[in-house]
């Protein structure tokens, strides 16, 4: 493992396209993979598991963990902050795995501007219709909160053109296989390459 340096892999999209769930259908099936766990100051949705789904902060511990640069990236989504603590994924990435990163647009533009080799894949919804569809399905929104993230995701769908690839979830199953050759293909291109897959960006 320790030959190469892994690479970071942004899966980004609007809230209710099923990022969670194509992330575990190719954590499941590549073993060169490992989940960022992301900070959150949310109360936890019922099933979530502290240290495993998020790690779940006070907005104090956030604050505190914003000033002294703990976080590779952190957003504000719908009422609360969500952020990625960096120093995992550096140690990460140096034992040779590709380390996914599940967060919003606005989080992977941070991304896209501090780690320039970043591998962005932006995940989107078949329609408005559908990813509204979804949300209210999870039953874990108000109507408020699902307004305001339809509206969000009316934005998100704005900014797909600065991401590496485009994948619409419109199956599970068909999605998950896209994002895994997609990926594939990223290591195999460096590998021919004859560099590190971190030291440019291509496309």
């Amino acid at each position: 493992m320790a030959t190469r340096r892994g690479r970071l892999i942004v899966i980004a999209g609007p809230s209710g396209v099923g990022k969670g769930s194509l992330i575990r259908v190719l954590l499941a099936r590549d073993p060169l993979l490992r989940l960022s766990v992301s900070a959150t100051t949310r109360a936890p949705r019922p099933g979530e598991v502290d240290g495993v789904d998020y790690t779940f902060v006070t907005d104090a511990e956030f604050d505190r963990m914003i000033e002294d640069g703990e976080l590779l990236e952190w957003a504000e989504i719908v009422g609360h902050r969500s952020g990625t603590p960096a120093a995992w994924v550096e140690r990460t990435r140096d034992q040779g795995y590709d380390v996914v990163l599940e967060i919003d647009v606005q989080g992977a533009g941070w991304v896209h501007k501090r780690i320039p080799d970043a591998f962005l894949v932006f995940l989107a919804p078949p329609s408005m219709e559908e990813l509204e569809r979804r949300l209210r399905g999870r039953q874990t929104e108000t109507e408020d909160r699902i307004a305001h993230r339809l509206e969000a995701a009316e934005w998100e769908m704005t900014q797909r053109s600065w991401f590496d690839h485009v994948v619409v979830n419109d199956d599970l199953a068909h999605a998950s296989s896209q994002v895994a050759a997609i990926i594939g293909g990223s290591r195999a291109e460096s590998s021919a390459d004859g560099h590190d897959p971190t030291e440019d960006r291509s496309g």
